[in-house]
């Protein structure tokens, strides 16, 4: 995100609204089922990304995936709810339920409902804005603070994204295996293009509960996703998601983020940059300054311009094919250098005492999980592989439609080449 196949087996598995602002049940449902449903929403609250939820395209894509009935379910529920402990076990249930239907429906491990192609990530996203929209619009008999509100909002993100998936279902075979995190983005840069998906959210939810065999035997891939929103970075979501893994009893054997980035080609970023371009996010806002690290979590003091990859970058581009797309070994930065005031690029890294302007991934949020995630690393002197992954951009083909095959070979082609990414840098 700039300004052998698979060695893996599957185990079993707040702005006003206008009026035009309509639920997901109104857009898609019966007009009792709509009058059922929405009868405890209100009009207001729907942010700048659930906004764009009452474009055609979002709806199209709800409909042609069948998670547009998980979103009228859900208000259903909501609106049923007698008091918040009950909304949160909505939330809860509802929230888990949709990051697991996203996992088997990419996994085709169960009925692919619906004509749109079983690979596709972005029904979760749209879905969850849907049932984010609902909560931020809902307008319960009993008092709900804003805060609370908050809260809720926040659960349904959480789970939603994988983030509290830690936990495996008995059965699964997974409770003392290794793991092995990888992490991807939604989709972004919607302003531009509605329609936009993200290889990194496709291979997210492809690669989780999946095995990869390592050197000292098998590890299971734990895979969450993350907002395109500067707001959720600044108030910790990537540490509170990442932390467990480091410090918990398990912690991982590797944590690898992944995210869209430059045309044609991967690259694998060696150093990431402290310092926040200012780009617009998902909500179109624009944040440029030193990342600030949260409160209350292990860090590195003082904070340091510039954290590095414990990827073995090298055996990875050697050990991976690069075909279709060529895997680089990127350790260009933007510095300025040390008694300098100006921004200088450097292709072979950092020079001593300087300050960031952009990593090998840029300046954006996807040099910023990789800033995080690697400073966690060095603040808990957990010695694993840690490091980013930028994929290249994904195409529509010719034409406006919300997919085609040309889209679709392309983001398989590049899903299966991150999986053999982590699997040459787990091995390595």
């Amino acid at each position: 995100m700039y300004g052998a196949k698979l060695r893996f087996q599957q185990i079993a598995p707040r702005v006003a609204a206008s009026a035009l602002i309509i639920a997901p049940a109104i857009a898609l449902g019966a007009p009792a089922q709509a009058e059922r449903t929405t009868g405890c929403l209100g009009a207001d609250g729907a942010t700048v990304e659930e906004a764009r939820l009452a474009r055609d395209v979002p709806q199209e894509i709800l409909r042609r995936s069948g998670f547009a009935r998980d979103v009228d379910r859900f208000a259903e529920k909501l609106c049923a709810a007698p008091d918040a402990h009950h909304a949160r076990k909505v939330v809860e249930r509802h929230g888990d339920a949709l990051w697991r239907k996203a996992v088997e429906r990419v996994q085709e491990t169960g009925h692919v409902k619906k004509d749109l192609s079983a690979g596709d990530d972005r029904p979760l996203y749209w879905a969850r804005l849907g049932m984010t929209s609902a909560l931020n619009r809902w307008e319960p008999d009993f008092d709900l603070g804003d805060a609370d509100r908050a809260e809720l909002v926040a659960e349904l993100e959480r789970r939603s994204r994988g983030h509290d998936d830690t936990d495996p279902p008995t059965g699964r075979g997974r409770s003392e295996t290794p793991r092995i995190v990888v992490t991807g983005f939604d989709p972004f840069q919607l302003d531009n293009d509605i329609r936009q998906a993200n290889p990194s959210g496709a291979a997210a939810l492809a690669l989780d509960g999946t095995v990869v065999g390592t050197g000292d035997g098998a590890a299971v891939v734990e895979a969450m996703l993350f907002p395109v929103r500067w707001r959720d970075f600044a108030d910790g979501m990537v540490e509170q998601a990442l932390l467990p893994h480091y410090t918990g009893d398990r912690p991982a054997e590797a944590v690898i983020t992944v995210s869209q980035g430059r045309e044609g080609r991967f690259d694998l970023e060696a150093h990431n940059g402290a310092w926040r371009g200012g780009s617009a996010d998902n909500e179109r806002v624009g944040e440029e300054g030193m990342i600030p690290i949260p409160d209350g979590v292990p860090t590195v003091r003082p904070q340091p311009q510039w954290s590095d990859s414990s990827l073995d970058r090298p055996a990875i581009v050697e050990e991976t094919t690069g075909e279709p797309f060529p895997v680089y070994d990127n350790t260009r930065v933007t510095e300025i250098p040390a008694g300098e005031t100006e921004p200088v690029a450097r292709p072979d890294g950092p020079t001593p005492g300087s300050r960031a302007r952009a990593g090998g991934g840029g300046s954006y949020l996807s040099n910023e999980i990789a800033y995080r995630n690697t400073l966690l690393r060095d603040a808990t002197g957990l010695d694993i592989p840690a490091g980013h992954v930028h994929t290249p951009v994904l195409h529509f083909g010719p034409g406006d439609r919300v997919t085609d095959p040309e889209f679709e070979e392309n983001r398989a082609t590049i899903v299966g080449q991150v999986e053999d990414i982590v699997a040459a840098a787990v091995r390595s």
